[in-house]
């Protein structure tokens, strides 16, 4: 094995939140996008996507982007969900029509999204733990 040192994948801090925000969005749009193309419904292509966008962005993400990380691939999902099914995926823009096929691409990938936010709030709770404590000994 060599002891080269290994290049971080960006250079600087990282990504800002709206960084964040946009990497997230667009891979989890990009990803549903081509399976709503050959399979009409959400799956496994965007389970992973969804993973891609919570553990890309925690190690994309500069120092404060881990609220975000938690908080924008459900709602990147349902934003993307509402623009691709009925356009892409041959629904329909009626209210009943668009619920009923929300609710089952939500029901499809709900394990990968709630596994995605529990690591991601994990991640945030214990950071905002260590600022705490890194604030409470500093004052005293």
């Amino acid at each position: 094995m060599s002891n080269l040192p290994i290049n971080s994948p960006i250079k600087g801090p990282g990504l800002t939140k709206p960084g964040v925000v946009i990497l997230q969005f667009l891979v989890i749009f990009l990803f549903q996008a081509v399976e709503i193309l050959f399979r009409n419904s959400l799956g496994i292509i965007t389970c992973l996507a969804i993973w891609i966008a919570f553990f890309g962005a925690i190690y994309l993400g500069r120092a404060g982007t881990a609220y975000v990380t938690a908080v924008a691939p459900p709602v990147s999902l349902l934003i993307s969900s509402i623009i691709l099914m009925p356009t892409l995926g041959g629904g329909s823009f009626a209210p009943t029509e668009l619920l009923i096929d929300l609710v089952a691409g939500l029901a499809s990938v709900s394990f990968y999204l709630l596994s995605g936010a529990a690591v991601a709030w994990f991640i945030w709770f214990k950071k905002e733990r260590n600022l705490d404590s890194q604030s409470l000994s500093s004052s005293f």
